[in-house]
């Protein structure tokens, strides 16, 4: 606990020297893009430092912040590539009374990352399952637009890198999606390592190679595949005949209407927008050519509930039912998380308040946005004091405890030691005084029973 508190007040000095270089970069009328770097420099410093104190460990090799998981390293990471806690939310507690028990550590999730952040904001890292190596990171990012995310929140994103031949030419690409509904927000998009990417204003980087997709196999279904095609045919009223097509969960009904006499006619009817064929192909994402049919996304599909003429003109069973397996889906690659959130640690309150003073160029768009980052850093800052000063309060009351249990044990001794004085101690001259006025006593008692045992009535005859 002593050493709890003192790392606690060395991070509160570091914090206070932060919070005076915060509104020193205020200044945004006269300090240059060269200032706004020394600054930053010194910041990046700092940081290095503070993961150092919360990294600290006591003479056992505990680390005091990591909860129950004390032996591994609580806090890691860089601005960079984000920061994340691998500790719990446990408290070690320790009983030093018969009835009292108190925390002997706090968990550094309570005191450091769960901090009230003075807007929404986002936490951003990479999937543990990602293939990369070195692994590809994701920067701590910035709410460059608050309004505009205020909309978003309190959604997700997941920025997924796709297969190379998504793009054209083919290349690194990624798709960033919302989390819950899988909604496509930005799809495709060619991938360069460290340019800021902007999405429902928030900006971030991600920095590495990451590993791509591996691209779908088109499952095919061609016209002949299970017996020949008989030509001409004619699927006239009252004549049409139709039959399903099935792709996962979704089945639709597909209808020959017209006079066939080669497999471009077949397409042609198959893709037709009269008889309602071409909007229910687009809705199952099948196409139709005069070779047959095709899922360009590797879903397998199957044909059934057709009749004997629709087989002989298709040469596909569909009576017994006709399925494609020769579809591979696209494998996502790597993945990276932009996760919404109210609380913002303090490692990432730093991280992102000397991410602003680097960017800025001098323009007045990015002097603007250097002074909304500084002023909610301003309020960051203040909010991870307040939360480590509730802590350091909570250590006093902890400590009080301890004395006044300590207090009460020495009273509890110094009892017990007159109890024992009073049957262990013993004072030998009034002990022999007593021991012999005692002994007189009995020896008199002893004569007088002799003497009176010996009267009885024959004794007087």
């Amino acid at each position: 606990m002593v050493l709890e508190e003192s790392n606690l007040k060395s991070v509160g000095n570091l914090l206070q020297r932060i919070q005076e270089l915060a509104v020193q970069a205020g200044n945004t009328a006269t300090l240059s893009t060269n200032e706004y770097r020394a600054l930053s420099s010194e910041v990046d410093a700092r940081l290095d430092e503070l993961r150092n104190l919360l990294n600290s460990q006591n003479a056992n090799g505990d680390y005091i912040f990591g909860g129950y998981k004390s032996r591994g390293e609580p806090f890691s990471g860089t601005a960079a590539s984000g920061f994340t806690y691998a500790g719990d939310d446990g408290q070690q507690f320790i009983k030093i009374s018969n009835n009292t028990t108190i925390a002997s550590s706090d968990s550094g999730k309570e005191i450091f990352v769960n901090i009230e952040s003075a807007h929404n904001t986002v936490h951003s890292y990479a999937s543990p399952a990602n293939k990369s190596d070195p692994p590809a990171g994701i920067s701590v990012g910035q709410v460059v637009d608050q309004e505009l995310f205020d909309t978003f929140y309190p959604e997700d994103m997941v920025v997924t890198f796709n297969a190379d031949n998504a793009v054209v030419p083919a290349g690194k690409n990624y798709t960033v999606s919302e989390r819950s509904t899988g909604r496509i927000i930005t799809a495709n998009q060619p991938y360069s390592a460290g340019s800021s990417i902007e999405v429902n204003g928030v900006s971030f980087r991600i920095t590495g190679q990451p590993v791509s997709g591996d691209p779908s196999v088109t499952a095919t279904r061609p016209f002949g595949i299970d017996g020949p095609v008989v030509f001409p045919f004619d699927f006239t009223p009252p004549a049409d005949e139709t039959f399903t097509l099935r792709v996962g969960g979704r089945t639709e009904t597909m209808v020959l209407d017209g006079n066939v006499t080669n497999t471009t006619d077949l397409a042609a009817i198959l893709n037709s927008g009269v008889n309602g064929n071409a909007a229910k192909l687009a809705a199952l994402g099948i196409t139709v050519d005069n070779t047959g049919f095709s899922s360009a996304s590797g879903i397998n599909f199957s044909i059934a509930s057709g009749s004997g003429n629709v087989d002989s003109v298709m040469g596909i069973n569909s009576l017994a039912g006709s399925t494609s397996n020769d579809g591979v889906r696209e494998t996502p690659g790597d993945r990276l998380f932009i996760d919404s959130s109210n609380k913002q640690d303090v490692l990432t309150t730093m991280a992102r308040f000397s991410e602003g003073m680097k960017d800025y160029d001098g323009s007045a768009e990015s002097r603007e946005r250097l002074e909304e980052i500084i002023a909610t850093s301003i309020l960051n800052l203040k909010n991870s004091q307040t939360s480590i000063l509730d802590i350091t309060s909570k250590l006093g009351a902890r400590f009080n405890t301890l004395e006044s249990t300590r207090d009460l044990h020495l009273d509890s001794e110094l009892v017990m030691k007159d109890v024992l004085a009073e049957l262990r101690d013993v004072d030998y001259a009034e002990a022999a005084t007593r021991l012999s006025a005692q002994t007189m006593v009995l020896q008199a008692a002893q004569s007088s029973f002799i003497r009176v045992s010996q009267l009885n009535l024959f004794s007087q005859l």
